[in-house]
């Protein structure tokens, strides 16, 4: 049974390097969510497609706490509000712009919805084999070929961490008249820490959809979706919502937004400056890392990047990422998020431990010797 086998897994000795954000730290968020919580729409506990009460609350609170014009709940994880938003923001045969690599719900929703999907292909750095931020001369230039372009989607932060120049982008797809959607289903975390960019909410975008679940303590498929400007359509993005997303949403998940979003409230400033010493104390301890290679900000050629995604690059060492990941998982116990032929991706939070950010340094300084 799938229950048993989660039960199984859990109780064993395997570190997660791996979303999702709540890392199973069941002793930091004293949460219980059992089939007692589960419960339908009933009276005194809102609705979903048009919340006026509690579920209203928790959307204004996400709004607040990232400094949105209009949050949604989502329960069908960022894959709903990229369809969402791109649905209620175009119209048949329009021209969206998206970058190679993103989210398949991009290329579903312009099947979906009849766009015109074209592609921007950001570089790849020779020296770790990771895709480069998009940059606003790359936008600039799709624009020059196509005026007709309605809304751009931009992944910011990407998988392996990498941001790209949101405001600068911005500036550019609103001289042309179109929108900005940013896909930051992996950065829910930043805007709370100077570590760490700022978030794209922040920063001249139309949209952004961020899944809670992957970097912060959220259950798996909790995300928002942002309006942050008044180019953005309420009205259609709601309706877009109720077409799409599940008529029975669980308020076991809704639940767990609530929680996340009001535990960054009250504690998320020590939180973050906890986060900020492992992250720092882990960064200190691999420094000396031989064959092995560790992707930070200033090293390499990238606008901005996510201290919090740790990717170990291993085009210098005897053996490729999935080897590594490997050697990780069945050596040391250790399981990571992604593997790549020159590297692998580790995902970190704040419900990370000490011990596990020591664990993991441990594993990579012995394997790199």
């Amino acid at each position: 049974m799938l229950y048993d086998k989660l039960q199984d897994y859990s109780r064993g000795n395997v570190y997660p390097m791996h979303m999702p954000g709540h890392k199973r730290n069941s002793e930091l968020l004293s949460l219980d969510l059992p089939f007692n919580l589960d419960v339908t729409e009933i009276f005194g506990f809102d609705d979903l497609k048009d919340p006026r009460g509690v579920l209203l609350e928790t959307a204004s609170l996400a709004s607040q706490l990232y400094g949105s014009e209009q949050a949604f709940l989502l329960v069908n994880g960022s894959t709903v509000g990229v369809l969402a938003g791109i649905g209620a923001h175009t119209s048949r045969g329009d021209a969206l712009l998206a970058t190679t690599g993103c989210h398949w719900s991009v290329s579903n929703a312009a099947e979906l919805f009849g766009l015109n999907l074209s592609y921007i292909t950001p570089e790849v750095d020779d020296d770790t084999g990771v895709p480069c931020s998009v940059s606003p001369q790359m936008v600039r230039d799709a624009f020059e070929r196509n005026r007709d372009i309605k809304l751009v989607v931009i992944t910011s932060p990407s998988y392996e961490g990498v941001v790209s120049d949101i405001a600068s982008i911005a500036d550019v797809v609103h001289e042309f008249g179109a929108l900005l959607f940013v896909d930051s289903a992996h950065g829910a975390h930043l805007g709370f820490s100077d570590m760490f960019p700022k978030s794209a909410v922040s920063l001249g975008a139309d949209l952004v959809v961020m899944s809670l679940h992957k970097t912060l303590p959220a259950l798996t498929q909790c995300s928002l979706l942002h309006l942050c400007s008044e180019r953005a359509d309420f009205e259609r993005t709601k309706r877009m919502l109720y077409i799409l997303q599940t008529s029975s949403p669980s308020y076991v998940l809704m639940a767990s937004i609530d929680h996340c979003l009001r535990l960054l409230h009250s504690d998320g400033k020590r939180l973050f400056a906890d986060y900020e010493k492992n992250l720092a104390l882990f960064y200190e301890r691999i420094s000396g890392l031989k064959s092995l290679f560790v992707l930070r900000k200033g090293v390499c050629g990238f606008f901005d990047f996510d201290f919090g995604k740790i990717v170990v690059v291993t085009k210098n060492a005897s053996f490729d990422g999935f080897e590594l990941m490997g050697v990780l998982r069945d050596r040391y116990g250790i399981e990571l998020e992604k593997a790549e032929s020159d590297y692998v991706i580790a995902m970190t939070s704040f419900c990370d431990r000490g011990f596990g950010f020591d664990r993991f340094a441990d594993a990579l300084l012995e394997i790199d010797g």
